[in-house]
Formats: C-alpha cells, structure tokens, sequence
C-alpha cells in the first residue's frame, strides 16, 4: 500500500502515476481545496501528527510513503521522516526542479529563512513590499510589517480559509490582495508600485521564473526565501519518469509495465560519469553498482547505475571508459540488455594556447562513432555524412550533463575540445535487424531518444495501461481528452489547451486505432490527436499501428498525396528520394505545404474518425518546431 503527501502538483502528477498501478492506495492533504480525479486512490484531508501517521500506517500496512507536499511544509516533512524512521517505510521526496539563479543577473537578494529577510528589509530600508509568500508567512513576517511606517501587501488565494488566517494575525484587511485572474502580476505591481517583492524559492512548477520575469521587468528588486533543506535519508526524484522507476525499486509488483531508459540516456550516462570522473580528485574510485544522476531534455533528473568503469592518465591525454547496461523496461527491443559505452578524452596540445573558459562556457565537444555505432551516409538525418549516427538530442543531454559536471566540480575549466566515443556492444551485428541500412547508416546502430525513456509500446499489458489513464482523464470531467505520442508533442499541444487538467493527455505510443477505440468504448465526446509527421504519414495510408516494426515510410504513397494535393512534379520526384518524413517541412514550398498537410490531416481523419463514431475527433499535426497545423 502507499500513501502520498499532496496537495501540489507534484502530488497530484504522482496520484496520476501511482492510479495506473490500478490498486488501492491513500493520497493525503491537510485540507480540502485542492480538486482531483482519483480511480483507484482513497482521499484523506486533515493534518496527521507523528503519532497519528505511524499508527495509519501501520494500520493501513502502508509499505512505501511518497512525500509530494509543498516544499515549504517543514513540518509534515518532519513528520514524516521520523515516522518513516519509527516504521522503517521507505520515502520517495518527490520535489520540484529549480532553476539555476545567477543572482548578479537576476537581481534577487537570498536569504535563508524570514529572519534573514526582515533584516535586510530593515537595513535596506524597504517601507513598502509585497509579499508573495503565501498566508503563512504573515504570521513569520509580523515583527516586520507591525513596525510604524511599514505598509506591506500580502498576495493570498481567495478564499476563506485563507482570510481567516490573516485576518487571526491582525494583518490589514485592505492590504491583502487577491491572487484571480482579474488581475495579473504585472497589473498588479503597476497598481501598488512596491519598493520590493518577496517571494520563495518555489521552483519551476510554482511559476518561479515567470514571476522573477515579471518582476524584473518592473526594475523592482527581489528578496528570496531560500527552500528549507530536507532530509537526505530519502530517495529524491524531481519528474514523473523518476519516480515511476523508484516504485519499480521498492515495489517491484506494483506496476504491470515499466519503463525503461533509451540507447541516448545510456550514452549520456557513461558520457557523464566519464567526464565526472576525469574532473574528480580522485579518478581512479570506483564503487560497485555506482550511480549517475542523468538530466532528461524535459528538465527531470533520474539516476542511472553505471556498470563498468576504466580510465587512463597521463600528463598529456586523460581518458576515461564508462559502460551502462541498456534497460528496455516492458518493452525490450534489440538493444536491450546491450553495453553502451562512452570514452571521454582530452588530449593536451602544449604548441597552442589554452584560454581558461569564463563561467557557464562549455569547451567544444567533438563527437566520434566507436565500435557498433553507425556512421551517416545518406543526407535528410539532420546529421552531417561522414558523421557519427548520434542524434541531436542525445547531443544535446550530453552537452547539458557536461555543464552540471562543471558545476558541481569547482575546477578550472580550458579550451582544450573534449573527444566523446560512443561505442555499442554488438552494434554492428543488430544493425543488419534494423531499418538503418534503409536510412544510410552503416556499420552500427544509432544513438537516439527524444524524452530519454522508453515507454513499453509493444504489448497488450500497454494498451491496458491505456484505457486506464482514458479512464482517469474521463474522471475528471475533463470536455476533451488529447492523444499524443509521447512527451514531445504533449508539450506542443499543451498550448491550444491550456485549461485542461495533466490527467486529459493520453499518450498512445503507436496504438493509435486501439486508443481511439478505448476512447468509443468509455464514450468520451471530444478527441484531439496530436501527431507528427512521421507517424502521420503512415497513419494517412491507414497503419493505425505506426510501430517501425510493423510498417515504414511509403514514399510512393507520399508522391501520390504530393500529386493530390498539386505539388509540382520536381517535389514529387523529390519525395521519393526521402530518407526521413519530416524533410517534408523543408522539401515543399509554403503553399505546396499548406495544401498537402490539409490533405494528410484530412487522409488521417479519414481513417480514425469511423473508430469513434458517437463522438468528434480532431487531428492536429504537429511540426518539429512546434507549428500546429489542422
């Protein structure tokens, strides 16, 4: 059994992931605003001292304790650590991602607790703030704002409860501002023209950087409540991704599916501990089943075991050798159970000058393909021929990881180019079972990942976990449930639908028609789906499963629609030379590609919308920059 501590959004995202588990579990908070749609979970509202959440989890035989709560609740998650001790139940930290602050930019003053704040306050003598804080930090504020002289405005949620706390701290009632869509921050700093704004440290999922935006817009000056620092005995996740797998961990039966990482977070993996281990004082350390934190391009951190690791110095060339065992979760596929490999080299050249890099620089990154990776043949891979068969993203998380290395190293940092080899075991081999030989790579596989993980689409234990996230979306009253691939397109559709609830996008994966059904069969009214193009092309041929291994890119098809939609015939002879569909973006012309997405969007309805035949589909297409068309 499980209990989550909620009430953010961090804790309804973990409701939503623990709900797909399909068992019973407890998600608890200390009142009862906070709207959500729970299938399988059991609702709790009330705060729990220590002795009353040891004696509920040992009566609910509660063996797993996700901690999603407001960061900023010192006390519950003091409560709940030491029940956690008392019981011996591990926890998961669920916390938000933060930004990096470079407070010389940004303007802010930090502090790390409200006495702190008040101080400065004092000293730099603000008389008029606003406050951003929330209700609960009247009361730490008062000393402050009870002082002759001091007019301070406190932001708060419009609702009683939240009056009720103000108003028993004697706090003005004409200096408590309301936090509604009436009025925006801007409008709001214009109208009451503070000499400051406090606000905390609440992450990026808090809308941290919108308001620090907003703020220094306004040339006002920003004092910060730093996050109080929480126990390091529990395992912190900081993305649903994270904390899937950490359940996995503690509760291996939990789930039917899991997930599991792509061949590019493998290589980043290797690539960071290599590099880490090349910047450490002490390279040679080693410990067995060592672990690498791994950034995701989405944000999400997620620690990643690392298998092997080698390394050789000298005065002139350091090099080190990382291996990371490939998990393929519910979905394995050739690569699985395969060793990615990562050597990370720099070689000094003591006939040209070293510039010691400024901070936040990055030397360059000179990419090679190592034994079992492939090499580009072909142009349209958005790769350069001769190159490695490294995608853009793996790239870039490597690029990325490289920085956070620097970061936490503390050493100083040349010019000198950083040589990454990415080598797979037993990638030439498994290359000849794939489509790469089609798309002109050679000699091995290619490195590749968009989000970093691998969701399993490939069995019918996947199209189950479907319906129950349909199921779930549909039990929030949601009017339109949105389908997306994966990760990439939700973040793009999100946009035209900025008021539907998390719950409301599905991802299909590749079952597409299976999606839909579930969708007719629950009697869901309104579908939008969101796909990109290299789906999309096969779904317009009528492939409802756009799986790579059950149907590919027909580009006779393609030069057919070209010639429907009356793309010239220079374009038509060009589509048959396609080695990826999306160079379609850059292939046709403006108006040939107005013509011919309607008609491919139109091709895609054609063939979804009998699936759902009570209700109203749209298909949106989705380019690789985000551009929305249907």
């Amino acid at each position: 059994m499980i209990l989550i501590l909620g009430g953010t959004t961090e804790g309804r995202i973990a409701a939503s992931i623990v709900d797909e588990g399909e068992k019973t579990f407890y998600y608890s908070t200390k009142g009862n605003e906070q709207e959500i749609a729970l299938k399988h979970g059991v609702r709790l509202a009330g705060a729990l001292d220590k002795k009353e959440l040891i004696r509920f989890c040992r009566e609910k035989e509660i063996r797993l304790i996700i901690d999603a709560a407001h960061p900023f609740a010192k006390e519950l998650h003091d409560t709940v650590y030491y029940a956690a001790d008392e019981l011996n139940t591990p926890v998961i930290r669920y916390e938000r991602i933060y930004p990096k602050l470079d407070t010389d930019v940004d303007g802010i003053f930090q502090h790390l607790d409200y006495d702190g704040v008040m101080s400065s306050l004092r000293e730099d003598k603000v008389r008029r703030l606003l406050t951003l804080t929330g209700v609960k930090s009247i009361a730490k504020l008062k000393p402050y704002w009870k002082e002759k002289g001091v007019q301070c405005y406190c932001r708060i949620l419009d609702r009683d409860s939240s009056r009720e706390l103000a108003l028993k701290e004697e706090f003005p009632e004409e200096n408590l501002v309301y936090d509604t869509p009436d009025e925006s921050l801007d409008e709001l700093l214009k109208r009451l023209r503070p000499e400051a704004v406090l606000i905390k440290e609440s992450g990026i999922s808090g809308g941290f950087l919108e308001k620090t935006a907003i703020i220094r817009q306004n040339k006002i000056p920003i004092y910060l409540v730093n996050r109080p620092q929480l126990k390091p005995s529990a395992r912190t996740v900081d993305g649903e991704y994270g904390l899937r797998a950490t359940i996995d961990e503690f509760l291996p039966q939990f789930f039917p599916l899991h997930t599991g990482i792509s061949t590019g977070t493998c290589a980043t993996a290797a690539a960071r501990f290599a590099y880490a281990k090349i910047l450490s004082p002490s390279p040679y350390v080693f410990i067995d089943k060592e672990r690498i934190p791994v950034i995701l391009p989405g944000g999400e951190t997620i620690p990643v075991q690392i298998h092997s690791f080698s390394g050789s110095f000298s005065l002139r060339r350091i090099e080190a050798t990382v291996s990371v065992r490939k998990n393929g979760g519910s979905d394995p596929d050739v690569t699985h159970g395969m060793l990615i490999s990562a050597t990370v080299s720099i070689e000094w050249d003591h006939t040209k000058e070293m510039r010691l890099l400024k901070e936040g620089e990055l030397p360059e990154i000179i990419f090679h393909a190592g034994e079992g990776v492939g090499t580009v043949t072909l142009p349209g891979l958005g790769l350069e021929v001769g190159g490695p068969a490294i995608n853009a993203t793996p790239r870039k998380m490597i690029r990325e990881n490289f920085e956070a290395v620097i970061e936490r190293a503390c050493v100083p940092i040349y010019s000198t180019p950083i040589h990454v080899t990415i080598s797979v075991e037993g990638g030439k081999e498994i290359a000849a079972r794939t489509f790469n030989p089609r798309l002109g790579i050679e000699g091995g596989i290619s490195i590749i990942g968009t989000s970093g993980i691998v969701r399993p689409f490939s069995s019918e234990a996947f199209v189950n976990a479907i319906r129950k996230e349909m199921e779930v979306a549909q039990a929030t009253g949601a009017p339109r449930i949105v389908i997306n691939s994966g990760a990439k397109s939700e973040r793009m559709v999100r946009n035209q639908y900025p008021d539907l609830p998390p719950q409301a996008f599905v991802h299909y994966g590749n079952f597409i028609g299976e999606t839909i059904q579930i969708a007719s069969e629950l009697g869901i009214e309104r579908v939008t789906l969101g796909v990109m193009i290299g789906k999309a092309v096969k779904l317009a041929e009528g492939h409802l499963d756009t799986h790579s291994k059950q149907v590919t890119m027909n580009r006779e098809f393609l030069a057919t629609l070209a010639h429907e939609a009356g793309c010239s015939d220079e374009t038509v002879s060009a589509i048959t030379q396609l080695t990826l569909a999306r160079e379609l973006w850059t292939l046709l012309t403006p108006s040939e590609l107005t013509a011919f997405t309607s008609l491919l969007i139109s091709r895609c309805a054609q063939h979804c919308q009998p699936l759902l035949p009570n209700g109203e589909l749209t298909v949106l297409l989705i380019s690789e920059e985000g551009v929305i068309y249907g």
